[in-house]
């Protein structure tokens, strides 16, 4: 059965202001997520993911929705929907940042949801589980040493 949830705890060495700011300016986004990003991280907030070199092998945007914004210490979004449908539960995952200092740094736990309620296949959902799982490994890696050489 595939799992709904993905969690990511990393320790990073910048504070959490800096790391608020990583996850939500759009040049900052470029430099660890996305190749471009287009972003109003207020709730309600409509933005947009390009990838084109990193972590895919084909060009796609991925459009966004902010579901909550707490700067500096909690980011959520919507996305994965179809691109005629608004992001509800059932046709998009839920990714949260929450941020919290620890000593000098931040910690970062990132929770993606709702894979289980997506109306696909179950395989479907196990490959988009596993290509998630992967995909955020690599990426916070990323965030990780670019908010650290940020601050």
């Amino acid at each position: 059965m595939t799992p709904d949830i993905i969690r990511k705890d990393i320790l990073i060495n910048a504070p959490v202001e800096a790391v608020y700011r990583a996850i939500t300016e759009p040049d900052q986004i470029a430099q660890w997520l996305a190749d471009a990003a287009d972003l109003d991280p207020v709730p309600g907030g409509q933005g947009s993911l390009t990838f084109a070199d990193r972590a895919t092998s084909q060009r796609m945007t991925v459009k966004l929705t902010m579901a909550a914004a707490e700067p500096p210490h909690w980011l959520a979004f919507r996305w994965g929907h179809p691109e005629d449908e608004q992001p509800a539960k059932g046709n998009s995952t839920l990714v949260e940042f929450a941020l919290t200092a620890d000593g000098g740094g931040a910690h970062l736990r990132l929770t993606e949801s709702g894979i289980t309620a997506l109306h696909r296949p179950d395989q479907d959902k196990a490959a988009y589980y596993e290509a998630l799982n992967k995909g955020w490994d690599t990426h916070l890696a990323s965030l990780k040493g670019y908010a650290a050489g940020q601050s």
